[in-house]
C-alpha cells in the first residue's frame, strides 16, 4: 500500500510502493502541484513509451514527451516546450538522467516538479542537483527541489540489478563526504550543518549493514528512503557537501579521463572506500567494504576497470574537478609518487 509521508519543514511528499505510476493522477490532482491535471509529463527512453500508454487516460489534460538522453541540450529544448504551453507542474518519469533534465527544465520555467523513479541508481530522485552532460563533459547545476517524489517499485524489480546496486554504492558514500566536511571543519573552520549531517549519516547506515539485498522489498523501500534522504541532506545544507566529498571528487575525474568506466554509485561506492582508506578509519572502511561486497559491488580499481596507474591518474586529477571544497584529498595534498604509494597500499589493503 502507499506509503504517503510528508516530511516536516519542507514541500517534499514521499510515495514509494508497488504500482504507483498507475495511481498517479490522484497525486497530481493535490491543490498544491495541480488541481485541474494541466502537467507535462516528461519519460525517458525505455520504458517511456509503455507508462505514457499507461498515463494517457488518467491524465487527460496532461502532454506527455519522450526525453532522449541527460543533456543540458534536452534540458533546454523541454523548458522551451514548458514555455509554449500552459502548465501547472512538470512530472519527470524515469531513471536518473531523464529526472535530472525535467529537474533543470522546470527550474529554468519556475515549475514546480515532480519526480517519479523507476530505478535507483543514484540520489538524484530527491537532490538539489541536475547532471547533466554538455560538450561530452558532465556538469552539475543547482536546481530547485522536487514538490513530490514517487518511486514505483515495479520498475525498479524490472530494472538491470547493476542500477539497484549503483545507489547502494551512492548512499554508502555519504559517510566518505560526512569525514570530509568534519575535516575541513577542523582543518579551515568551514561550517557544518548538524542536520545535513543526520540526514546523509541515516541515510547512509539505513543500507550499510542490513543483510538483505536488491532482490527484496524491505531493502528497496529503505534504499528508496535513503536516496530521499540524501536529497534532503544537500538541500539542507544548500549545496552537495554531505553527500559528496573526496570521493565524489575522484568519480567525476574519472568520468572525465576514462569516460563510461563504471555507473555513478559504482564509482561512488569504491572511491569513498579509498578516501576512508587515506583517512586511516580502518572500522569504517571495514564496514564500507563488506557492504560493497555483499552486495557485488566494485571496490578497487581493477574491479571499476581500470589499471591502478589509470586511477592514480584520477586522483591527482580529482582535486580539480571542485576546486572551492577541501577534502582529504587538498588534505593531504600528495604528489605523484604520494598518490601512487597510497594506491598501491589501497589496492594491497582490500585487494582479496
Amino acid at each position: 500500500m502507499p506509503l504517503l509521508t510528508r516530511m516536516v519543514g519542507t514541500p517534499l511528499a514521499i510515495d514509494i510502493w508497488a504500482g504507483a505510476i498507475s495511481a498517479l493522477a490522484p497525486l497530481l490532482a493535490d491543490r498544491r502541484i495541480s488541481s485541474g491535471g494541466h502537467v507535462a509529463v516528461a519519460v525517458g527512453p525505455g520504458q517511456g513509451e509503455e507508462i505514457a500508454a499507461l498515463l494517457r487516460p488518467q491524465l487527460a489534460n496532461a502532454e506527455i514527451w519522450t526525453v532522449e538522453g541527460g543533456s543540458l541540450e534536452a534540458a533546454n529544448d523541454l523548458a522551451r516546450r514548458l514555455r509554449e504551453g500552459f502548465h501547472d507542474a512538470l512530472v519527470g518519469i524515469g531513471g536518473g538522467r531523464t529526472l535530472d533534465v525535467a529537474k533543470h527544465a522546470a527550474s529554468a520555467t519556475g515549475l514546480p516538479v515532480v519526480t517519479v523513479a523507476t530505478s535507483l541508481a543514484h540520489d538524484g530522485i530527491a537532490s538539489p542537483v541536475a547532471s547533466l552532460e554538455e560538450d561530452g563533459r558532465k556538469a552539475s547545476y543547482g536546481v530547485q527541489m522536487p514538490i513530490a517524489v514517487v518511486v514505483d517499485l515495479d520498475y525498479v524489480r524490472r530494472s538491470e540489478p547493476a542500477l539497484r546496486r549503483s545507489g547502494i554504492g551512492d548512499a554508502v558514500s555519504n559517510l566518505a563526504a560526512i569525514a570530509d566536511w568534519r575535516l575541513a571543519e577542523r582543518e579551515c573552520g568551514e561550517p557544518v550543518d548538524g542536520v545535513a549531517v543526520t540526514f546523509a549519516r541515516t541515510a547512509a547506515t539505513s543500507v550499510l549493514n542490513r543483510e538483505d539485498g536488491i532482490d527484496d522489498e524491505a531493502f528497496l523501500i529503505a534504499l528508496a528512503e535513503a536516496l530521499v534522504l540524501s536529497g534532503l541532506a544537500m538541500s539542507t545544507a544548500g549545496s552537495s557537501r554531505p553527500c559528496s566529498g573526496g570521493d565524489h571528487e575522484i568519480l567525476h575525474a574519472i568520468d572525465h579521463l576514462f569516460p563510461d568506466t563504471a555507473r555513478h554509485g559504482e564509482l561512488a561506492g569504491a572511491a569513498s572506500l579509498f578516501t576512508t582508506f587515506l583517512h586511516g578509519d580502518d572500522e569504517l572502511a571495514r564496514q564500507i567494504d563488506a557492504c560493497l561486497r555483499r552486495h557485488g559491488l566494485p571496490r578497487t580499481p581493477a574491479e571499476l576497470g581500470l589499471s591502478e596507474n589509470q586511477f592514480a591518474q584520477a586522483v591527482l586529477h580529482a582535486p580539480d574537478t571542485r576546486p572551492d571544497r577541501f577534502t582529504i584529498l587538498e588534505h593531504l595534498a600528495l604528489d605523484e609518487r604520494g598518490v601512487k604509494e597510497k594506491v598501491d597500499a589501497f589496492v594491497e589493503a582490500f585487494h582479496r
